[in-house]
């Protein structure tokens, strides 16, 4: 796997281009975005899941 090949000094790496590119100021506000995006697009899948048992459940009772 690509996951296993990558070391500590690429993970440094890659933190540090993110740091230079992005600065210490605004990576907070990007994670924070990012998990507010995690977080509604789970409430959007178990929302799906809700009305296909809700569907299911109509179908069984018919």
């Amino acid at each position: 796997m690509i996951i296993a090949a990558i070391g500590i000094w690429q993970v440094v790496l890659i933190v540090a281009l993110i740091l230079l590119i992005f600065g210490g100021k605004k990576i907070p506000e990007l994670m924070r975005g990012l998990g507010q995006g995690m977080n509604e697009f789970k409430k959007a899948s178990g929302e799906d899941k809700k009305d296909d048992n809700k569907k299911e459940d109509k179908e069984n009772d018919k």
